[in-house]
């Protein structure tokens, strides 16, 4: 039996990504619809060009754009992991990769998704002391704190991942090799192991709650409070120069969490499986191609800074 699992395991060199290969009519109106290759150009350099603005202009040196130039940094090294094989897949055909790859690409995965939530978090716990303790907020939100808070996020979301790789290490692959998603996704990698994976899924919801649920409680309870305190304000204009200040990451927040929470919350059965891989492009497409828009166009001071440059 142990022989008959090793040459399973030695045997299985790769993985195949059926993506929507089962649905090509789809297929061709998601590339074309998406247009991979320009949305990761544009995706690159909006992420950048925020990053710029916030490290060059004196004026965007505070706690919400320190978070913002993190967030930005994250999306362009998520958007990384992701849109290049997913476009060389379309365009090739080639939808193998190799067993080191596919785990690779999870371990990274994981690790901008689990950090992403907490940078989304903290972006939250920050407006609510500007908007909620606006005479206590300079005083709070000081240089130090942020680093501590963004080193932090990182930090956690590189613990999550690791943990879940160093897991995964102990077990073995059997197969078969085919992996029905357009990327190396852990409820269908998981499904590919010998071993009683129960005490494995078991620990991974444990975990997953552990490092997920924290943030998102904050990031709810946060803009409970922020919407409490901005219904409190006479005026309409106050009410709406306050929410102007949120309502941008009330917008990312909304997109990345709806989708990840509805894929999945969504049943695993068969019909559901290829919506769950729509919903899938969302959170890992669209949220970091709408971080640049969402904040350049929706924000007086980005866009000033970046009126500065072009000058």
């Amino acid at each position: 039996m142990a022989d008959t699992e090793q040459g399973n395991q030695t045997s299985l060199t790769e993985f195949i990504l059926l993506g929507f290969g089962n649905i090509p009519k789809l297929q061709i109106l998601l590339f074309l619809l998406l247009l991979i290759l320009v949305i990761y150009i544009v995706t690159m350099a909006g992420n950048i060009l925020i990053m710029v603005l916030v490290v060059t202009d004196q004026h965007l040196h505070t706690p919400m754009y320190f978070f913002l130039g993190n967030l930005s940094c994250l999306e362009t090294c998520y958007t990384s992991a992701l849109l290049p094989r997913m476009l060389a897949s379309l365009l090739t055909g080639d939808r193998t990769i190799s067993v080191g790859g596919c785990i690779t690409q999870f371990y990274f995965v994981g690790f901008f998704a689990a950090t992403e939530c907490y940078l989304l978090a903290m972006m939250s716990y920050d407006r609510y002391l500007a908007i909620c303790k606006p005479l206590h907020y300079a005083t709070l939100m000081n240089g130090s704190f942020c680093l501590q808070l963004a080193a932090g996020s990182w930090i956690n979301g590189l613990l999550a991942s690791s943990i879940v790789m160093g897991m995964m290490l102990q077990l073995t692959l059997c197969g078969p090799n085919e992996i029905d998603h357009f990327f190396c996704e852990f409820t269908e990698i998981i499904n590919l192991y010998c071993n009683d994976i129960y005490h494995m899924e078991l620990l991974i919801t444990i975990l997953s709650a552990l490092f997920t649920l924290p943030p998102f409680a904050l990031t709810g309870i946060s803009y409970v409070c922020i919407i409490s305190t901005i219904l409190r304000i006479p005026s309409t204009s106050g009410r709406q120069k306050a929410f102007s200040t949120c309502s941008s990451h009330l917008i990312v927040v909304t997109i990345f969490y709806g989708t990840l929470i509805i894929v999945y919350l969504l049943p695993k059965t068969n019909t559901l499986r290829d919506l769950n891989k729509v919903f899938s492009v969302f959170y890992t497409v669209l949220t970091p191609m709408a971080n640049p828009f969402i904040y350049s166009l929706r924000n007086k001071e980005v866009k000033e800074a970046l009126r500065k440059k072009c000058q």
